[in-house]
């Protein structure tokens, strides 16, 4: 866990979101949360660090969600180097998709 994220406002911000069940849920909670362009950035994200984890080669990412080079890079650095949460959530979510 990134030390520099810790404190008592990032706490209260995963519980929250672990208190949610539905995707509508979360889309009511990140539209009051986030602007539309925040929500986007971290989707954005989210995907390239998916292809990037199925070995997609840089060029088809930026073809298919519009990233940058710079922001493929470092989400790369962060499958790489990161503490593991979108290896995660991808793990999880791949088994949920082949149940």
């Amino acid at each position: 866990m990134n030390p520099k994220i810790v404190n008592e406002d990032t706490e209260f911000l995963c519980k929250a979101i672990l208190t949610l069940n539905t995707v509508d849920e979360c889309y009511s909670f990140f539209d009051d949360l986030c602007t539309v362009p925040e929500i986007r950035a971290m989707a954005q994200r989210l995907k390239v660090a998916y292809m990037l984890s199925k070995h997609e080669i840089y060029t088809d990412i930026v073809k298919d969600t519009g990233a940058s080079t710079a922001t493929i890079s470092r989400v790369n650095r962060a499958l790489s180097y990161g503490s593991d949460g979108y290896m995660i959530a991808f793990e999880r979510l791949d088994k949920e998709k082949n149940k």
